[in-house]
């Protein structure tokens, strides 16, 4: 073995030697983490603290230019130890909280991706989790296969079932008045009204959740939690109860007004990425040149493209031809299209530059409203 070698696997054995110890002081970071989480819940102080992030980033950035380590990657790291950090405090703030006390909770199509999340979801806060699902449960958690056989005497009960059915379940429901208080997850309200109205009418507690998150997500902080008030304020206040102990930011609407605005923030953007993939693939160039090519904004918009052609095109389809609103906001994206292809191919300078112009107006318009909220 030459000495080039040997030298070659000596800094190898070092840079071993330092991931591993990087690994322990992110260990380590971890553990103090729980600690400042039991801190903040004994003082009453809010899990995320923005000013206190902003300081450690800048901090962080300026140590990193006098190490000679960019700032960019430092911050990179940073950004994710702290979202490790904000998600042990989240999920020990939701555990110490305990709201559920033994209360139960019948989740009806526990076995899907976001029932199972919900089912841990509740079972962390104590609640006492049973799954009515043919497709049976998680382990440890008591399943029957059909809701109809259950005593419905639950404190809760959530519907986490597809579109298709659950206005169904919801009627039925509604004929037996469970005491308890009744939320469906759907990502649609539409489809469901008759169900939820029915529901009111016999005198149920009755609300309607959309968790603006997938089943991947374990942090909720900056995530949305849409609670659709159906005129039962006890129903309302006991499930946004159940995300208090997050830092879910929760928003109250009614029921046109959660599918108009979704068929805007579901349904055109699901529809926009559509149709990008879609003219990418009947374009006749293979994926792969495209790519040697790619540019910042390529790249950017084929991630989110690609994430949207892996997921469920049957749900993607109820979102789009469910929604009562749904033909708006695709009207919406036909007449931008055209606008932008008639200027392009009249040569109408004025007009592209004014879509351009308007646009970024609009959006400056979110970015001072997100500034001022963080």
């Amino acid at each position: 073995m030459s000495s080039d070698d040997t030298t070659l696997e000596d800094l190898r054995r070092r840079l071993n030697d330092i991931d591993r110890r990087l690994l322990a002081i992110v260990a380590e970071r971890k553990s103090v983490s729980g600690e400042v989480a039991r801190v903040k819940r004994a003082t009453g102080r809010p899990t995320r603290d923005y000013e206190r992030e902003r300081e450690v980033i800048l901090g962080v950035r300026a140590a990193a230019s006098e190490l000679g380590v960019s700032p960019g990657l430092a911050e990179d790291l940073l950004r994710l130890l702290i979202r490790s950090s904000l998600t042990t405090q989240e999920r020990a703030s939701v555990a110490a909280r305990g709201a559920g006390s033994g209360r139960r909770v019948l989740v009806i199509g526990g076995a899907g991706l976001m029932g199972r999340w919900f089912v841990d979801f509740l079972s962390s806060q104590g609640f006492a989790v049973e799954v009515a699902d043919p497709a049976g449960a998680s382990a440890g958690v008591v399943c029957v296969a059909d809701w109809r056989k259950t005593d419905l005497q639950h404190d809760f009960i959530m519907l986490a079932t597809p579109l298709g059915v659950t206005d169904a379940i919801l009627r039925d429901l509604a004929l037996r008045r469970p005491p308890g208080v009744i939320f469906d997850i759907g990502s649609l309200k539409s489809p469901l009204r008759a169900g939820l109205l029915a529901l009111r009418s016999h005198g149920c507690k009755v609300t309607s959740v959309h968790p603006m998150f997938g089943p991947d997500t374990e942090l909720l902080s900056g995530r949305h939690v849409i609670f659709v008030d159906l005129g039962s304020a006890p129903a309302l206040e006991a499930v946004k109860e159940l995300f208090a102990p997050t830092m879910a930011e929760q928003v109250v609407m009614s029921l046109d007004d959660h599918d108009r605005l979704i068929a805007y923030v579901l349904g055109l953007s699901h529809a926009l990425n559509i149709a990008f993939f879609t003219a990418l693939a009947e374009s006749g160039e293979a994926a792969p040149r495209l790519a040697r090519l790619s540019s910042t904004t390529f790249d950017a918009q084929l991630d989110v493209a690609s994430r949207v052609a892996r997921d469920n095109p049957e749900l993607y389809y109820e979102i789009q031809s469910l929604n009562d609103y749904g033909a708006e906001s695709l009207e919406a994206l036909s007449k931008a299209v055209e606008r932008i292809r008639t200027a392009v191919l009249s040569q109408d300078h004025a007009a592209f530059v004014a879509l351009m112009r308007r646009g970024h107006d609009y959006l400056q318009d979110r970015k001072i409203l997100t500034e001022r909220r963080a």
